[in-house]
């Protein structure tokens, strides 16, 4: 059974940069597939991809400057999404509040599965906007 994997994120105003190039415990991580886009009242405010490496593959999101400027508060979701989908399970930790500009997935070993990039902000006081990157098999 392939295992699609989240990780849950309460995040907030964190500055810094993108560091897209390595999962937390792959330092040899390739992006496959596109970039999808998360928006939130017409303005795009975080990218989402998927990656492959240490024999897994990761997915992640990545919250734009232009929004964290705005000072609202959010959650991040990241997932590898497994098709087809009523076959995912997902395990995840989380982070403390006003934390995370960006979030990996846990690996998953679906590198044989059909997969997709998923990312979710959750907008305190709004609701939630996703993305999904297209499928690689």
């Amino acid at each position: 059974m392939a295992a699609a994997a989240v990780a849950l994120v309460i995040g907030g105003l964190g500055a810094g940069v993108a560091q897209a190039e390595s999962a937390p415990s792959c330092s040899s991580t390739v992006q496959i597939g596109s970039t999808a886009y998360v928006t939130f009242q017409g303005k795009t405010i975080a990218s989402v991809k998927q990656f492959k490496g240490c024999n897994k593959n990761w997915g992640y999101i990545y919250v734009w400057d232009s929004f964290r400027q705005r000072g609202l508060h959010w959650y991040l979701l990241a997932a590898v999404n497994v098709n087809p989908g009523p076959r995912n399970a997902f395990q995840g930790d989380t982070t403390d509040l006003d934390s995370a500009t960006e979030l990996w997935s846990t690996g998953t070993d679906t590198l044989s599965e059909c997969t997709a990039g998923y990312g979710l902000i959750s907008i305190i006081g709004y609701d939630h906007y996703s993305a999904m990157t297209d499928t690689r098999c």
